[in-house]
């Protein structure tokens, strides 16, 4: 049966620029929440001092909960190999940390969809980031895993394997053990795609999930995908909402993930609007877990 863990989205602001809110802080917010674990993210400003690292993993063990997965941002599309290089070290430093949190999934992505790129060439560019990555986190006992995602807050370009098509090259390029995907059905609608068709094309390689849920303000998905899809900027008509409340049907992925044998972790990515809308999405998420899987 998959297991639950939680993403501090509504608190990334405190704990990763202002340093209004300390690790400890969302470690103890957390410790009443019905989940299993904590997404971890190397970007808290606490994460700097190594020191920290083992400290951590004690007082997340101490609540019982455990550090599954590591949320990080590599830009392997770059045309500098130095650059390139630069990357591949800190993806390996963040596997480091991956190991000492006691985590098992460290998140990679292709980097930024730079114009002058061509996809045969960004994917090559990041196929090969990524394989130079995995000799090391295989020695640690670590799964590098893609994700489908949109824009990292600091990059000036979306992701370059945004759409549905480019990111299943990258994921057909890269055939070792110690490499899948996580599946994020909501970056789906960013790009103007379907969530289950990317599902359908690559549940035989999910092995964690991000669950959250989008809404539109105003108009249809399809004046999304006409005005907005894969566009530079965050699609002004979605806001993040409840699990369950919004676009994703949970039914129809957790379907699909059962029927592939799926049984890792699933990590909530909601809350911006407060603990007690992220204690709803817990609940939530349990009730389709148990109908789903017993």
């Amino acid at each position: 049966m998959p297991k639950l863990a939680a993403f501090p989205k509504a608190y990334m602001q405190a704990l990763c620029k202002e340093g209004t809110m300390t690790v400890s802080e969302w470690i103890d917010l957390a410790a009443d929440l019905d989940v299993d674990g904590l997404e971890w993210y190397a970007g808290f400003l606490e994460m700097e001092d190594e020191s920290n690292w083992p400290k951590f993993r004690e007082q997340v063990e101490a609540i019982g909960k455990t550090i599954p997965m590591m949320c990080c941002s590599p830009d392997f599309t770059h045309p500098d190999a130095s650059f390139r290089e630069r990357e591949i070290e800190k993806q390996k430093r963040w596997i480091d940390m991956t190991h000492v949190l006691g985590g098992s999934y460290c998140r990679v992505l292709s980097g930024q969809r730079r114009p002058e790129l061509s996809i045969n060439e960004g994917v090559a560019l990041a196929a090969a980031s990524i394989e130079a990555c995995l000799p090391y986190a295989e020695e640690r006992n670590v799964t590098l895993i893609l994700e489908n995602h949109y824009k990292d807050d600091f990059w000036e370009y979306p992701e370059f394997a945004q759409k549905m098509d480019v990111f299943c090259l990258l994921v057909d390029a890269i055939q070792h053990p110690n490499f899948g995907v996580n599946y994020d059905p909501s970056n789906t609608y960013l790009a103007g795609e379907d969530p289950l068709e990317l599902l359908k094309r690559v549940s035989h390689r999910v092995l964690t999930m991000h669950a959250s849920d989008r809404y539109l303000i105003e108009g249809t998905i399809e004046d999304l995908r006409r005005e907005e899809g894969g566009s530079a900027g965050y699609a002004k008509r979605l806001r993040h909402g409840e699990i369950g409340q919004g676009l994703n049907d949970y039914d129809a992925i957790f379907d699909e993930l059962r029927g592939k044998g799926f049984n890792g972790w699933i990590s909530i990515e909601d809350g911006v609007d407060g603990i007690d809308q992220l204690k709803r999405s817990v609940s939530f998420l349990r009730k389709k877990i148990v109908e789903h899987w017993g």
